[in-house]
């Protein structure tokens, strides 16, 4: 059985939700942030180099990094081709949504949420007015900018297709998934109405609140 280290308000969500949608069982070993610093604990670190999450060890197999095992679950487990469109070029934008969510739009919101808690432990605490200080100037004049220019694309394209391949669901909406709710939770998207439908529709799947009985409270403003 696929054995899944799931790590609190973390891209391990997105794994245990693809495994509700491919109806296959598994089991959640769970990891606690630590409070102050919201960093993974050191026991991952017996599971894997980086102590990151996620990883599954399927048998004799262990592997991390969202975007390789949802293509391994795909290969593995969706015999039926439900999650993957078939079409050549739908094959390449499904390819390039998969890559986009972590190698484009997570490392922006990533250097958000450090940028912002430059003036929190564990700096110390005469340096954290300077800190929080320039954490700022780099939010505002560098950070916001870009994650806006990456909002006002994400929009269009949802406004021209119903889910990101397409009119198909794939997991590469279950890539994008949090990404977009960490977007979400940091900024508003009033004007945004095609991404709040899709969080809305995404919420709204069985699958996906099931996976949240299995992993347990999902705060990503936490």
């Amino acid at each position: 059985m696929i054995i899944v280290h799931h790590l609190n308000n973390s891209r391990s969500q997105r794994i245990l939700w693809l495994l509700e949608e491919l109806e296959v069982p598994y089991q959640v070993q769970r990891y606690q942030r630590d409070s102050v610093t919201l960093l993974a604990p050191a026991e991952l670190k017996k599971i894997h180099p980086l102590g990151k999450s996620p990883v599954i060890v399927d048998g004799d197999l262990t592997l991390a990094e969202s975007g390789a095992i949802i293509e391994y679950l795909q290969e593995a487990y969706d015999a039926q081709g439900q999650f993957m469109p078939t079409d050549y070029h739908a094959r390449q934008q499904y390819r390039y949504w998969l890559h986009y969510a972590e190698g484009s739009l997570m490392p922006l919101l990533v250097m958000k949420l450090v940028f912002g808690r430059l003036d929190h432990p564990p700096m110390p605490w005469l340096m954290r007015p300077i800190a929080g200080a320039i954490g700022k100037g780099v939010q505002r004049e560098y950070l916001d900018k870009q994650i806006a220019t990456h909002r006002d694309y994400l929009e269009q394209h949802l406004a021209a297709n119903v889910w990101f391949v397409g009119n198909d669901f794939s997991a590469a909406d279950i890539q994008m998934s949090f990404p977009l709710e960490a977007l979400a939770a940091r900024y508003r998207l009033d004007d945004c109405p095609k991404l709040r439908d899709f969080l809305q529709r995404i919420r709204a799947r069985p699958a996906y609140q099931r996976a949240l009985q299995q992993g347990g409270p999902y705060d990503l403003l936490s």
